[in-house]
């Protein structure tokens, strides 16, 4: 079974082409790295509810929770927590 963390950069690395991946910390902003913009964010956001089987609240997509491979890591676990859901 595939870490959250590895479903994540995999979804990162096929759905935004970058030269960036591979060196990608996961505290990086996304949006810095100019591999994630706003449009990005929609899809990122639909992936995130299909994969993980959570609900993305508008008020949730802040850089906070969303701007880097462990915001990100965070974030679904927290929502998957809050859902009842395994890790």
């Amino acid at each position: 079974m595939h870490t959250i963390e590895t479903r994540i950069r995999d979804f990162v690395r096929d759905t935004f082409p970058s030269e960036d991946h591979d060196d990608l910390a996961a505290e990086q902003s996304l949006f810095d790295a100019g591999i994630l913009d706003s449009i990005g964010v929609l899809s990122l956001v639909t992936w995130l509810e299909s994969e993980f089987e959570i609900i993305v609240d508008d008020d949730d997509v802040i850089p906070e929770n969303i701007d880097g491979i462990g915001p990100l890591i965070r974030y679904v676990n927290r929502k998957r927590a809050e859902a009842g859901l395994p890790e």
